[in-house]
């Protein structure tokens, strides 16, 4: 356990003094936690939760101002503080340690850093290069040719096809596939005719993809996702795609082919994107909407097809007040016979 003086010590923040000495067992949400157990507040959504918690201690922004039953802990960032205090109560996730898997398959001519470790059933092919540190999960399968850079962790059963490239500290979860072919068809004499895709899937520093999420290698050149950029579950990334720096891709997000986007776009869920159109820096795309321009630089839009932000709402509160206008017509109608 740890006193309430020690948490904030630890986060940078501020406290009571009076509760300096409390101790606290746990991390927890407001609407679950118990007493002697720790909360964050970072969101007006869960402002009837921080009224009713029962939790001992609350992370709140320095400018707080609400009520709450618990002793307040004023940081700079709740929910920052919040992912260290648990680090501190929750133990880290075990590091495999440094070897090769007696079940692992692998070329002669794979070169693989002396600390990784390889895990059981992994299948390395020629020519794969492996950097210091990295993890390679079991049943993991790498194509020929792949670079995987140092300190990555590849989760059991992601795949990397030949020729794709992993930058430092790229985390792939269970079932990503990075490198398969782009959907690509002539058709001719009434047959589809399969494309040869050539190219290749470069992935830079820092990024982390989902479980089951696909990155399809390029036609020709590179399909490139860019340094620090996060990726969700179960999103689908075409070929010749160029996504930019520390972008936001979240669940179930499909890209189509050769489509370009910026640093620090986020892409809500189920957001669709058509192929060949520019997405400009600092642009957020709302859930489930349908993108088939280009967006300039900055842009908040939603709906298919999107639009403004402040103007999708109005038009949403239009739609729905269509039955009263109905009704208010049909009797204008009446009474003019």
């Amino acid at each position: 356990m740890l006193t309430v003086a020690e948490i904030a010590a630890s986060v940078g923040g501020d406290f009571p003094p009076e509760a300096a000495a409390i101790f606290i067992k746990g991390p927890a949400t407001l609407a679950a936690a118990q007493p002697g157990e720790i909360s964050f507040f970072s969101h007006p959504r869960y402002a009837s939760d921080l009224r009713e918690t029962q939790a001992t201690a609350v992370l709140v922004t320095r400018d707080f101002t609400g009520e709450t039953p618990a002793a307040c802990i004023r940081v700079d960032n709740p929910s920052s503080a919040f992912t260290k205090v648990t680090e501190k109560f929750c133990p880290a996730p075990e590091i495999p340690p440094p070897g090769i898997h007696l079940s692992a398959i692998i070329a002669p001519s794979a070169q693989i850093a002396p600390d990784a470790c390889i895990q059981a059933q992994a299948v390395i092919e020629d020519g794969v290069s492996i950097g210091a540190r990295s993890i390679i999960g079991a049943g993991v399968f790498l194509g020929r040719g792949v670079i995987i850079g140092a300190d990555c962790l590849l989760h059991p059963r992601a795949v990397v096809r030949e020729n794709c490239v992993l930058g430092d500290r790229v985390i792939l979860h269970s079932g990503a596939v990075i490198g398969g072919d782009g959907f690509g068809y002539d058709t001719r004499e009434g047959r589809h005719h399969k494309i040869p895709q050539m190219g290749n899937v470069v992935i830079e520093n820092d990024v982390e993809i989902g479980a089951n999420s696909t990155i399809d290698r390029a036609r020709f050149g590179r399909t490139v996702i860019g340094e620090g950029t996060k990726i969700d579950n179960l999103v689908m990334i075409a070929h010749n795609v160029v996504i930019g720096k520390h972008c936001i891709i979240c669940a179930q997000v499909g890209i189509s082919g050769s489509t370009e986007i910026g640093d620090y776009v986020i892409l809500a869920g189920q957001a669709g994107i058509v192929g060949h159109i520019e997405i400009g820096s600092g642009v957020i795309i709302g859930a489930q909407s349908g993108v088939s321009n280009d967006v300039e630089p900055k842009a908040r839009l939603v709906g298919s097809p999107p639009r403004p932000i402040g103007e999708w709402k109005r038009t949403v509160v239009r739609i729905d007040r269509l039955p009263d206008l109905y009704e208010r017509v049909k009797k204008l109608e009446t009474r003019a016979g």
